[in-house]
């Protein structure tokens, strides 16, 4: 195999196929990339770790044929510390590889393509979902911090898609709070979908998508799913189990409801979290006035407190919140003005947008004071 194309070409798709190549594997082979050189077809780098695998093509001189298996974090190193110019890429029959750019030349040993895993075949019938890339990248960051990281119920470490009358919903929940978005598609094939992506392979995909004005196709089989955007093709399990019922979890009607401005709502929260460590994790105690919320914590550390102005009457209510769940959905929320909709100290808290759309929707389980906090 021969082939030769400019460097932050080469390393941008290192880098994206690195993404599914394993860390650490019994089979070897899953520790590296996959190269494969056409003469037709330019240059394929493949990654893969049985649950996830990336694809992405680039243009190459291609002047022999061929493929080969080089390290991932090895061959990602090289590539990246190359100095700018085009890169040549040669192996031999013994898999032996030597890579030049410039004045610098690496000589490394691969392993044959023959040991590497086929990628699964998607379904000839499979739903399409084509939408904005800026779009699915903006739902997976306002959503993926409700991502559950506990593997013993492991439904939760994804995220629940649904698909019908060109409206997207993706739901992500933990068990402590759950993060809601909806957003309109280009186009679905079918009248209506549902699917649980893992969280990890969403995450792969919000950092691919880059061009806010071109599409991503997302398809949906009977075990996979398949991201294609660019020159890049991301596949992954799906996700087989029961996900919670967010239509019946999340309240809907509420004795409480506050406006308050997104901004002036981090800020205050996040002053009077500068005194809570990770390792008491004091919650802060949060009192809904008539036209303001007054935060304080009190922690071994000592104690803080702030004010925020509010529209509405909070009738006195106080409310316990873990900080980082309290901070992590307003800064992820897409709205300047929110609601607070809450019915008791004891009850969830729901945060929408103040100006009734019904794009996204935040919950968060409150937290138990105890005397003195």
């Amino acid at each position: 195999m021969k082939f030769q194309c400019e460097k932050y070409v080469l390393d941008a798709a290192v880098s994206t196929a690195s993404r599914a190549a394993a860390a650490k594997s019994p089979q070897p082979a899953l520790e590296g990339l996959l190269l494969e050189a056409s003469l037709e077809g330019g240059v394929r780098i493949t990654g893969y770790d049985l649950k996830k695998g990336i694809y992405t093509d680039i243009p190459a001189d291609v002047s022999k044929a061929g493929s080969i298996v080089l390290p991932a974090k090895m061959f990602g190193e090289i590539v990246r510390k190359l100095p700018d110019g085009f890169v040549t890429v040669v192996s031999d029959d013994h898999f032996k590889t030597h890579i030049n750019c410039g004045k610098a030349d690496y000589d490394i040993m691969g392993s044959d393509s023959e040991d590497y895993p086929a990628l699964p075949d998607m379904d000839e019938h499979t739903t399409d979902i084509v939408l904005r890339q800026e779009v699915l990248g903006r739902m997976v960051r306002e959503t993926a911090f409700a991502v559950s990281d506990n593997e013993s119920r492991p439904i939760y470490t994804g995220e629940l898609l649904e698909c019908a009358e060109g409206r997207l919903t993706m739901v992500a929940l933990d068990g402590y709070r759950l993060a809601l978005r909806r957003e309109n598609v280009e186009s679905c094939s079918a009248e209506s979908v549902t699917v649980i992506i893992p969280g990890t392979a969403l995450s792969d995909v919000e950092k691919l998508c880059t061009d806010e004005e071109d599409t991503v196709r997302l398809s949906v089989g009977m075990k996979h799913v398949c991201f294609r955007l660019n020159n890049t093709t991301l596949l992954s399990r799906k996700l087989e189990g029961e996900f919670l019922n967010y239509r019946k979890t999340v309240p809907t009607e509420f004795a409480i409801s506050l406006k308050g401005a997104r901004t002036e709502l981090i800020r205050c929260a996040d002053r009077v979290s500068l005194i809570i460590d990770d390792r008491t994790k004091n919650p802060l105690r949060c009192q809904f006035g008539n036209g303001n919320l007054n935060i304080s914590s009190a922690t071994p550390l000592g104690r803080a407190e702030d004010n925020c102005p509010l529209e509405g009457d909070g009738k006195d209510t106080v409310v316990g919140f873990n900080n980082s769940y309290l901070l992590q959905a307003l800064k992820a929320a897409p709205a300047d003005s929110l609601l607070i909709n809450i019915n008791n100290g004891t009850s969830p808290c729901v945060l929408q947008s103040a100006d009734g759309n019904d794009s996204f929707v935040y919950m968060i389980l409150p937290v138990r004071l105890r005397s003195g906090e």
